[in-house]
């Protein structure tokens, strides 16, 4: 065998298993350090604002920090707050108004009974009365299966449901423990933030530092492109579902579309957690025009995200639009409602690797010194 082919292979095998191993070390290694991993990514967040603070308002950088660090906290928080207070006043409205809807869907739940059901089952009684005493004993067996199916799924659902309670409240002391090591770590790193890219810039080679420069550049642009395009897609839907209940004079058009705004980030659910009963209730109700214009209002508001999402994603992330598209198919395929996050990610540290000049590095590297 040609030995440069034999060397070829054996680079290629190389840098395989390098790439291989590193990325299940990564995997490994973040479930043991995810806390200053989050803080690494907190750090990096507000570390403009730390250096605004050190160099405009002359404040020590420990204490701009700090102060950084107080901003995000308190933004959070009144975020929540203010969440918290539109369900609040929500739950109120509907602790007035449900009532009313109940007694009106109990009497339409009694009306078909004694309408539709009763009939139907007299029906079926006679019927089951003509067959046969095989055939009689084969449904009554057919239906006791399907009883024991429901009955073993629901009982099944209800345990599980009751067992991940305790996991529950277990994960938050959890949850507090990391948030303050998060919070801590997130100090420290951002304190001594150029002291920490010093000794990485004396630890990388020109050429890794060059590189890695780029690849930082790319995705620090891509991140924050896909934030914006997120939050973009996030207010179109807002919009057009508070101009929609406006048009059908639903009352609390605003908080309605607010939350349902901010529902619509869960991947693939979106706005249909909320659509989708309302409509249904309504239809049940008897109210048919809010149905039928909730539900032109859902097929608006699904087509516009179907269309702009890919466009809004490409533009803001720096990706042609078909590929974009395609990663998003092939992410939800791969990783569910994960992969729709996970898709786009990956193609834009593909796309930033590849104009970095990785992959040309890596088969130059395969190709060596006789190509």
């Amino acid at each position: 065998m040609n030995t440069k082919y034999l060397y070829r292979t054996l680079r290629f095998f190389f840098v395989v298993g390098v790439v291989v191993f590193s990325l299940l070390a990564l995997f490994y290694i973040s479930k043991i350090t995810y806390p200053f991993i989050i803080a690494l990514v907190i750090a990096f967040t507000i570390n403009p604002l730390v250096n605004f603070f050190e160099k405009r308002a002359k404040m020590p950088r420990a204490l701009a920090v700090v102060v950084a660090l107080i901003i995000l906290i308190a933004v959070f928080a009144g975020l929540v707050t203010l969440l918290v207070a539109e369900v609040v006043s929500g739950a109120n409205y509907l602790a007035k108004v449900v009532p009313q809807h109940l007694d009106t869907l109990i009497d339409y739940i009694e009306t078909y009974f004694t309408a539709q059901i009763i009939p139907f089952y007299n029906q079926l009684t006679s019927i089951f009365k003509q067959l046969g005493t095989g055939q009689q004993d084969t449904i009554i067996e057919n239906i006791q299966n399907v009883g024991k199916t429901i009955g073993t799924t629901v009982g099944t659902f209800i345990k599980n449901l009751f067992g991940n309670i305790p996991n529950f409240f277990s994960w938050i002391p959890n949850a507090a423990t990391v948030l303050i090591f998060s919070l801590l770590a997130t100090f420290f790193i951002s304190k001594d933030w150029q002291r920490f890219a010093t000794i990485g810039r004396r630890l990388l080679p020109k050429k890794a530092q060059t590189s890695g420069r780029t690849v930082f550049v790319d995705l620090k642009k891509a991140l924050f492109g896909f934030i914006k395009a997120q939050l973009t897609l996030i207010s179109i839907t807002t919009v057009i579902i508070l101009i929609g209940l406006l048009i059908l004079r639903v009352d609390y058009a605003i908080t309605i579309a607010l939350l349902t705004g901010i529902v619509d980030i869960i991947p693939y659910l979106g706005t249909g957690a909320v659509f989708v009963p309302w409509i249904i209730y309504e239809a049940i109700g008897g109210d048919m025009g809010l149905a039928i214009g909730l539900g032109i209002l859902y097929i608006i508001v699904l087509v516009q995200r179907q269309i702009m999402e890919p466009k809004i994603l490409s533009s803001s992330i720096g990706l042609d639009p078909l590929a974009t598209l395609i990663a998003l198919f092939v992410g939800f395929k791969l990783f569910g409602f994960l992969g729709l996050i996970i898709g786009p990610v990956t193609l834009v540290i593909i796309n930033t690797l590849y104009r970095a000049n990785v992959f040309h590095d890596l088969w130059a590297f395969i190709k060596g010194k006789e190509a």
